[in-house]
């Protein structure tokens, strides 16, 4: 099959706008830490097939957090992410074995009380940011990321109780997430999805999102710390409250 930029059920203008989306959503992580891969979920989620979402928007948020590891790398606390590997294999390695179907309303609740906690509930112990806490948060985390695609706030949300330096927290939580994302394309791609179907779309969603990680971070060196910090907890909680929204909507509470 000959590869195209627009893949089959996407028109001009609506690939022109996810493309535009990407360049928005990639800055606004860089610059606040966290949020753009949600938002472009939700976008994403009106014109791409249901059974395409999650395996297109993770490579996606592969390419995107890669390139923004990159250009933060001397900031990222290696020792974490020393900690963080080893979970990601083993909440993939879980996840693709059980390939569970279960009602979105659990993850969705579960996310956004968890994120809601770690905002503004009591600081966790030093020791859950040891080797072992970090290992149970990824595993636990990349485990849900299979079925939801939204475990970014999580991740987040863990990683900025670990540090207030903003440049530290956006470099170690894209690299965690690159780490995250990266089982997907086997995962997905052992279950039957088609990648060469999306290849030149997610490529070039890629790119864009690359042009709008280098505005944000751009904009990141213009904020104090506790500046930073501040918009963080705001937008986490506004993520959280969404999506103990769409819980209740999901469960049919309203």
């Amino acid at each position: 099959m000959e590869l195209t930029l627009i893949p089959e059920g996407l028109n001009t203008a609506t690939a022109v706008f996810l493309l535009l989306s990407s360049v928005i959503t990639s800055m606004i992580t860089a610059s606040l830490g966290a949020g753009g891969g949600v938002l472009l979920l939700v976008l994403m989620a009106f014109w791409i097939p249901p059974a395409a979402i999650i395996p297109v928007h993770g490579m996606i948020q592969l390419g995107s957090n890669a390139g923004r590891a990159t250009l933060t790398w001397p900031h990222t606390d290696w020792k974490a992410i020393v900690a963080f590997a080893p979970g990601v294999l083993v909440g993939a390695g879980l996840g693709a074995w059980l390939l569970v179907d279960l009602p979105p309303y659990l993850w969705q609740l579960t996310i956004g009380v968890f994120v809601l906690y770690l905002c503004w509930g009591p600081a966790l112990p030093r020791s859950a940011f040891g080797s072992v806490g970090i290992f149970l948060a990824s595993a636990l985390t990349s485990f849900i990321s299979l079925f939801v695609g939204a475990t970014g706030p999580l991740v987040a949300s863990f990683i900025k109780q670990m540090h207030t330096e903003r440049f530290t927290t956006v470099a170690t939580f894209a690299m965690a997430m690159t780490l995250q994302h990266a089982p997907k394309a086997l995962v997905f791609g052992l279950a039957g999805f088609v990648f060469r179907d999306w290849l030149m779309f997610i490529l070039a969603m890629i790119g864009f999102g690359f042009a709008g990680t280098w505005l944000g971070l751009h904009v990141l060196k213009s904020l104090s710390n506790q500046h930073f910090n501040r918009v963080f907890n705001v937008l986490l909680t506004l993520l959280a409250l969404r999506l103990l929204w769409q819980a209740g909507g999901s469960a049919g509470w309203w």
